[in-house]
């Protein structure tokens, strides 16, 4: 939760994160992050269970034994602390590209918040570490590869935690924004600590396994991927609105009336929001009399049934990874009630979260297929109502947004191999004491290129729904279909002859991904 206190302060409890805190941190857009003073009692008194059963001597699961299949190896007293440095040296095991600043911060936040829930069994200072290390912008390397899931996101979430004890390495405060190499800003764990004068973490009982059993890899990417798909839907509609308005479509389909027979939620959204980016449309206006079409394709006559169940599912994944975020997810959780009880579950296993977010990608990248099927309108002079074929004046010696159409294609094709859930796959691992794992972590990594791939196709779309609009003035879109189209148009001049089409659809996709874009759009409905 956010309080004021001369500023913006993000209070961690354990219980009121939400996907767009973790965006805002992500971004740095906020980054002074402290513990709830409501939340300490209940972190130091598991602590004190732990320490109490340690002084005992009683043989409890990762605390005096060893891990997966070691645990039946008990560990002697004086050896509990190497144990816990041991578990993150042994399971720094990642390979892959770098997972990026951004996804780094939000698992700093991620797992701060999951210990601050109290089930964990660490002292304050490990949680006010990770927290030291996001306020400093000291962000571990962590490997993207290397988890299934399961018994959390260990491997990453171990490269995490090395870092906190001053070993392997670290990324330091770069450009990254500005697009400079920041390979150079990449240090040893203990050079980058002493330069920032930051003391390595010292574990004790039971901190290792806390910090590296969670599902805070894949919660951190699926909630920041949530938040682009959000932004890839109200993209989509506009989209959508301004090919509506150069394939000159009827807005029947969108009547209030069609939506009340079958009332869910997001397909009547979208019908809303689309008979609003139309309004004022002089195109539909003008052959309204004339048109000798009956309806529709349904890429355009079925808008609010896809875009309105993709709208849906956001509002399901919203729903388990703001859950997930306020989860106590390691094992065991150190619950101290009055018995002050060590429960041995499985809470770190990823499937909730490998579930929605392989959902997430194929709902998107059905945002994209319905959208290639509009580019594909547009430019094919069979299927455009009479707009000219690839969109440009003189074709034949102009090919237009011919392979503009190509690259939408090759994205959706990409997208529907990437679309394949990781969930429904499971490798045993630990001897098969770990016998069923959600490669939860495979779903996210393959939902960062779906998003991307997503965002490209929709540009594309964008694009050449300009250029048809072009064709058919001095007829004025509608209100929100017309900003768009000015935006465009302001970033993006009229093919007239052709050039290289790569940078106008970069352009169109950086103006389309500025958070100013879909504002501006509808603040003009």
């Amino acid at each position: 939760m956010w309080q004021k206190k001369g500023f913006r302060l993000l209070v961690l409890d354990g219980n009121s994160l939400t996907t767009a805190d973790v965006v805002h941190v992500s971004r740095r857009e906020e980054t002074d992050v402290r513990i709830s003073d409501n939340a300490k009692p209940t972190i130091l008194a598991s602590r004190k269970l732990v320490d109490e059963w340690v002084e005992r001597g009683e043989t409890i699961y990762g605390i005096t034994t060893g891990f997966g299949e070691f645990a039946n190896v008990r560990i002697a007293h004086d050896q509990i602390r190497e144990l816990q440095q041991n578990l993150l040296r042994s399971h720094s095991a990642g390979v892959g590209e770098p997972l990026s600043p951004e996804v780094v911060r939000a698992m700093l936040l991620l797992r701060a918040n999951a210990l601050a829930k109290g089930f964990s069994g660490v002292r304050l200072e490990v949680i006010e570490k990770l927290l030291e290390f996001l306020k400093a912008d000291l962000l571990p390397v962590i490997p993207s590869r290397g988890s299934v899931g399961s018994s959390g996101d260990l491997a990453p979430l171990a490269h995490l935690a090395l870092a906190l004890t001053g070993e392997g390495s670290i990324r330091v405060k770069g450009n990254e924004q500005r697009g400079e190499d920041i390979s150079s800003n990449i240090l040893p764990a203990k050079e980058a600590l002493d330069r920032a004068g930051i003391k390595p973490l010292r574990l004790e009982a039971k901190e290792g396994l806390a910090l590296i059993n969670g599902t805070q890899m894949m919660s951190a990417i699926g909630s920041l991927m949530l938040e682009r798909a959000k932004q890839l839907a109200d993209i989509a509609e506009i989209a959508a609105s301004m090919s509506f308005e150069a394939l000159r479509a009827t807005d029947t389909a969108f009547d209030p009336r069609v939506q009340a027979a079958r009332p869910h939620v997001g397909q009547r959204f979208v019908a809303e929001r689309m008979l609003m980016l139309v309004e004022g449309s002089e195109i539909r206006k003008s052959h309204l009399d004339d048109d000798p079409r009956v309806q529709d394709a349904y890429s355009l006559r079925c808008i609010p049934q896809v875009h309105g169940a993709v709208r849906d599912t956001i509002d399901f994944v919203s729903r388990v990874l703001s859950t997930e975020i306020n989860s106590a997810t390691d094992n065991p959780l150190i619950i101290p009630d009055k018995e002050g009880a060590h429960l041995e579950g499985g809470n770190f296993h990823g499937e909730p979260v490998a579930f929605a977010l392989d959902y997430l990608a194929i709902v998107l990248s059905e945002l994209a297929n319905i959208s290639e099927r509009r580019t594909e309108r547009l430019v094919n002079g069979a299927l455009s109502y009479g707009l000219p074929r690839f969109l440009t004046p003189r074709g034949g010696l102009n090919s237009g947004f011919m392979i503009a159409q190509y690259t939408a294609a090759a994205l959706v094709s990409e997208n529907k191999v990437l679309a394949h859930p990781a969930s429904v796959d499971s490798i045993p691992t630990s001897a098969n004491q770990e016998d069923h794992n959600s490669m939860g972590s495979i779903a996210a990594l393959k939902l960062l290129k779906v998003v991307e791939n997503v965002h490209r196709v929709l540009s594309i779309e964008l694009l050449c729904a300009a250029q048809g609009i072009d064709f058919l003035k001095p007829l004025k879109p509608g209100k929100g279909s017309g900003k768009a189209y000015e935006l465009i148009r302001e970033r993006v001049p009229f093919l007239d002859e052709d050039r290289m089409l790569a940078p106008d659809i970069e352009e169109v996709a950086q103006l389309s991904l500025d958070v100013t874009f879909v504002p501006k759009v509808l603040s003009n409905i």
